[in-house]
């Protein structure tokens, strides 16, 4: 190196510490990179990986009985849009989100901000007796609701007697499936949104709220205009995740339906996710299966990518 030119000399000894800064900063991060690898892993198997596979197999054509792959063309997307169940099953998704995702929010985040008016024994006991319904599956939680709606077995069947609805059937209609899955949600998802709502308010400076009370603020005045804009950015992702959550239900009306031993007043095919269903086991359309769940898929993450966009989800503050 000694005879090498000045510029050349420079020139090696930036690559030499490039190079050795790149290796520092490498080993610095192992421990990180490490800790992301499962996710990453997993996220290329169960995730990247299915959506490839069915993006390929949503223009492949399964008439001869073996995908044909390319074949289709457009022909599987035409086949979901023409089918005279798709805009009957997106109805009712779009009013059960136009149900489920408010009311489910404002609910737990009220919930959330009275525990936190009161905190203590009382406050701790509720917030793990509304996380208990948790653990119960989707599945689970319509066996419960069954029992308690039919008015011959369940403990308020007197009540719903007196309000004229004397049969299971009375009770679970078309029009009134929006309501029941939300119940059925709520039952299941609010004990974990209040928890982390509730973190959420106890991450606020207490700093902060003893100012307000100096300032003449009540309890109420401090959730409306110091809690509730601090924890925005957990309400927004509870947004995102109870919508892309409840735009999949499939469990709750496929029990209900038609083809199981409960017999309830329930269509055959009532959300999208069951429409992709029966493409595919019904009609062994796999192609127009795919192709209905990549629709879907758009439509979840056009819906994330709004929110997140007009709220600055990710924004970082200067």
């Amino acid at each position: 190196m000694a005879n090498l030119p000045l510029s050349a000399k420079d020139h090696s000894l930036k690559k030499v510490r490039r190079s050795g800064f790149q290796w520092s900063k490498l080993r610095r991060y192992s421990g990180t990179y490490l800790f992301l690898l499962p996710y990453i892993l997993f996220m290329l198997a169960f995730g990247l990986g299915p959506g490839i596979y069915a993006l390929l197999i949503s223009f492949a054509d399964f008439s001869s009985g073996v995908p044909r792959y390319f074949a289709a063309g457009a022909k599987n997307y035409l086949t979901v849009f023409k089918d005279q169940r798709f805009g009957f099953t997106f109805n009712n998704i779009g009013e059960f989100l136009l149900i489920s995702v408010p009311v489910g929010i404002a609910v737990v985040v009220l919930l959330a901000l009275l525990l936190h008016m009161q905190p203590g024994r009382v406050a701790s006991t509720l917030r793990t007796l509304f996380f208990i319904p948790g653990a119960a599956a989707g599945p689970a939680v319509v066996l419960l609701i069954i029992f308690m709606l039919t008015p011959s077995v369940s403990p308020f069947g007197f009540l719903l007697k007196s309000l004229g609805l004397d049969s299971f059937n009375a009770i679970i209609t078309p029009g009134s499936l929006a309501f029941i899955f939300l119940i059925m949600g709520f039952f299941v998802g609010a004990g974990m949104w209040i928890a982390i709502q509730y973190g959420a308010l106890e991450g606020i400076s207490s700093e902060v709220l003893e100012a307000a009370t100096m300032d003449g603020c009540n309890e109420w005045q401090k959730a409306l205009y110091i809690k509730l804009p601090l924890i925005q950015p957990y309400i927004i992702y509870q947004f995102i995740l109870i919508f892309a959550g409840n735009v999949q239900l499939f469990v709750e009306p496929q029990l209900l339906g038609n083809q199981t031993y409960i017999k309830a007043n329930v269509p055959l095919v009532w959300s999208p996710n069951q429409l992709a269903y029966s493409f595919a086991f019904d009609l062994g359309n796999f192609g127009a299966s795919a192709a209905l769940a990549l629709v879907m898929l758009v439509i979840g993450l056009g819906a994330s990518y709004l929110m997140v966009r007009w709220t600055g989800f990710f924004k970082i503050d200067d």
